[in-house]
C-alpha cells in the first residue's frame, strides 16, 4: 500500500525538493508541479509531489498521519 503524506518545501534544485515531513526531510521530484516554492506544502506519493495545498489543511493531515501513526505504534518516518 502507498500513502500520499503532506510536506512542506524546504529546498529546491532543479526537478527535485528537500520535502520536510514533520521533522524528517526526504528528496522528492516536483516536476509535477506549476511553480513549487519553498515554504509551500505538497502531497508526497511514492518520491514524487503529486499536488501542492494549503498550510492549513496540510497541518491538519499532518497531525491526523500522526494520530494513525500513534494508535498503530509506528513513527511517522515508517510511512514514509
Amino acid at each position: 500500500m502507498c500513502l500520499a503524506i503532506p510536506g512542506k518545501i524546504v529546498r529546491i534544485e532543479g526537478n527535485t525538493a528537500l520535502v520536510d515531513f514533520d521533522g524528517i526531510e526526504q528528496e522528492v521530484i516536483i516536476a509535477l508541479i506549476l511553480n513549487p516554492e519553498v515554504g509551500k506544502y505538497v502531497i508526497v506519493h511514492a518520491g514524487y509531489a503529486i499536488e501542492q495545498m494549503e498550510e492549513k489543511d496540510a497541518l491538519e493531515a499532518i497531525e491526523q498521519w500522526k494520530e494513525i501513526a500513534e494508535d498503530q505504534s509506528l513513527d511517522l518516518s515508517d510511512m514514509l
